[in-house]
């Protein structure tokens, strides 16, 4: 694992592994990180069961996260019966989150 020049910040294995298998299995409905130290970590993984408010939930009040959640839609476009999904990227900074927070360094 190394860091990145630009930003200093490493992200664990785990993290991109995780991802990966959000994206090709859908294990996972969201996953959610934070920065440790200099490192990026995985710190909750969502069940594909979780929900969006699930996801929400388990922001907290006052730090910041950056997340992955994968939802599901159906197209309008011939494909009425077929689910479609994505996934969206949260830079999740809550009001109450000091400056430092914002910037990694919590």
């Amino acid at each position: 694992m190394q860091a990145n020049a630009a930003s200093g910040m490493a992200v664990v294995d785990e993290c991109k592994l995780k991802f990966l298998e959000l994206k090709a299995k859908r294990n996972y409905r969201f996953i959610v990180f934070k920065i440790e130290g200099q490192e990026v970590v995985v710190e909750k993984l969502g069940s594909p069961a979780e929900n969006y408010d699930d996801f929400t939930n388990s922001l907290p009040a006052d730090e910041c996260r950056y997340a992955v959640f994968n939802f599901d839609f159906i197209t309008t476009e011939n494909f009425a019966r077929k689910a479609r999904f994505s996934s969206l990227l949260v830079t999740y900074c809550s009001c109450d989150a000091g400056v430092n927070a914002e910037e990694g360094e919590s």
